[in-house]
């Protein structure tokens, strides 16, 4: 009976109840009917108190400057930048689709945001191009699977409040695990193209003076990521204060450097803001107060004890991790896998002396993967609804992408250093 609520979440989530109503409701059925031990009047003050945790406010000033930062035309300017670099490889289009992932990330910080804006900007031009849509939709919801392993990306912030680790470290973590995935994504793009004649955007490489010239007209979008680590690294912010300081620059930016922020943007930008927070704040109260359920039973160190039963090697363990990650991520949203795994297997992977900083990118890249894989892939259905693409197309034009972000999770799994070098650097 104690892991009925466990059942009960899965259940409601497979009826279309939303994840932090599920999360709730099995929480608040087990303290009702099943066990007497805490009154119902503290499973509803701790879904309160869960609310009012000042690094939380991170999150609403993250997707706010990600906005305003887009209404700003800064997504127009990055992917300039991004055409001049590689526009005169093979796939030129794809090859800036990739790259410009790279660059939102420390923009949008959304795989949602940067797959739906990517499908307005690019996807139609690939087609022109002589992309098969399904084709063109495959690369852009890959591709976006990058951003949020790129600070200041929203996953990072949410696995670093559940797992009780810097912030900071988390962003510095990011940053080589998500070049290496965009690396092997503009390798796969490259072959892609070969076999199918998708040529570049540009006749030849960009001279230094070009790429100087374009870098200089994105430089405030440029800057904005490096500001923000090199402030929390020095101390001058917290995460949250961060938040709060890129909303700040981004107005300013917007307004008078751009000069494409408009007052009527406003309503827009709120709208986006305020869906965008609710969506993940709901989602972690619900899961602080399903955790309540699971500290209450211990269920983090029975299935530490059950897992460890199994072997106590480390590399065999990250494995049957990734795998048991892989598989939920199929049926899970991603952010919500992400809060329902963290808290119990984190305990499982220090025991065996992996750090946490390490395994939330593990976790973060498997759960990314996971959005682009049936049945239930956020940035799946964000790019066939926006492309029309048929489900069963898309499908098939991204196996060669998932294939390429498993090699890119193998090695980030099994070599540490991939994640930690800049924290161990920097901190």
């Amino acid at each position: 009976m104690a892991f009925l609520p466990i059942l009960i979440v899965f259940l409601l989530y497979f009826t279309g109840i939303p994840i932090a109503y599920a999360l709730f409701g099995a929480t608040l059925s087990y303290f009702t009917f099943l066990d007497h031990g805490a009154p119902v009047d503290l499973i509803l003050q701790k879904f309160i108190t869960s609310a009012q945790s000042f690094p939380l406010l991170a999150i609403p000033f993250f997707i706010l400057a990600g906005s305003i930062m887009n209404y700003a035309g800064i997504s127009g300017k990055l992917m300039k930048f991004a055409e001049v670099l590689t526009g005169h490889m093979k796939g030129g289009l794809g090859q800036v689709n990739v790259l410009l992932s790279v660059l939102m990330g420390g923009v949008s910080g959304s795989a949602n945001a940067d797959a739906a804006m990517q499908c307005k900007m690019l996807v139609p031009e690939m087609e022109k191009r002589g992309y098969k849509k399904a084709t063109a939709a495959a690369i852009t919801a890959a591709s976006s699977a990058v951003t949020p392993v790129i600070p200041p990306g929203i996953n990072l912030i949410v696995y670093a409040l559940i797992a009780s680790v810097s912030v900071g470290k988390m962003f510095m973590a990011g940053y080589i695990p998500g070049i290496l995935m965009a690396v092997a994504l503009m390798i796969t793009v490259n072959i892609i193209a070969k076999k199918r004649g998708y040529m570049p955007t540009r006749e030849k490489r960009a001279t230094l003076g070009e790429i100087a010239r374009q870098a200089l007209d994105s430089i405030w979008a440029l800057l904005f990521p490096f500001g923000i680590i090199a402030g929390l690294r020095m101390g001058v912010f917290t995460p949250s204060e961060a938040g709060a300081v890129a909303v700040v620059y981004c107005i300013i930016v917007g307004v008078f450097i751009y000069k494409n922020l408009k007052v009527s943007h406003i309503p827009a930008i709120i709208k986006e803001t305020v869906y965008g927070t609710s969506t993940v704040v709901l989602i972690i109260i619900a899961a602080s107060v399903f955790g309540y359920y699971m500290t209450w039973q211990m269920i983090p160190q029975q299935l530490t004890g059950l897992l460890l039963g199994i072997t106590s090697n480390k590399y065999l363990m990250l494995l049957l991790i990734n795998i048991l990650l892989l598989l939920l991520g199929m049926f899970l949203e991603g952010g919500a896998a992400l809060i329902i795994i963290a808290p119990l297997l984190v305990p499982v992977v220090t025991k065996l002396g992996v750090d946490p900083i390490h395994f939330g990118l593990i976790a973060i890249v498997n759960i990314m993967i996971g959005g682009i894989t049936p049945p239930f892939g956020s940035m799946m259905f964000t790019c066939c609804s926006m492309t029309d693409c048929k489900l069963e197309d898309f499908i098939r034009e991204s196996i060669p992408f998932i294939i390429a972000m498993l090699i890119s999770l193998l090695l980030i799994t099994y070599i540490p250093q991939i994640s930690l070098l800049l924290p161990n650097l920097l901190y």
